[in-house]
């Protein structure tokens, strides 16, 4: 049987949050090997009409999730991320896991 894309069932918006999340860890987030757990201790604002995401520009469209609380609730109820005590959100070893199948697709290398 073939695996399910999306098994969690994430929304569009859910899962661009994911991927952008994921790129941001991959950058610059801070690891945990023995756990597999990335934090990011802050998450990137938009300025204008895009946002920089390690050496990529992204739309700030695509990027609203960032800002939308309801969006990280989500992603905790599913075991992707959970909050720390402190500042910044950590992607669990399932959330760095996860195949949201956009990682490739919104994102462009910088012109500044």
């Amino acid at each position: 049987m073939a695996l399910r894309k999306n098994p969690l069932k994430l929304n569009k918006l859910q899962l661009r949050t994911l991927a952008l999340a994921q790129v941001l860890a991959n950058d610059q987030g801070d690891a945990d090997e023995s756990s597999g757990e990335i934090t990011l201790l802050h998450l990137p604002h938009i300025h204008g009409d895009h946002v920089h995401i390690g050496s990529f520009t992204v739309s700030a469209r695509d990027a609203s999730g960032f800002a939308n609380p309801s969006v990280w609730t989500a992603l905790t109820r599913k075991g992707l991320v959970r909050d720390t005590d402190g500042p910044g959100i950590t992607l669990t070893a399932d959330g760095v896991a996860y195949d949201t199948g956009l990682s490739d697709r919104f994102v462009k290398p910088s012109d500044h």
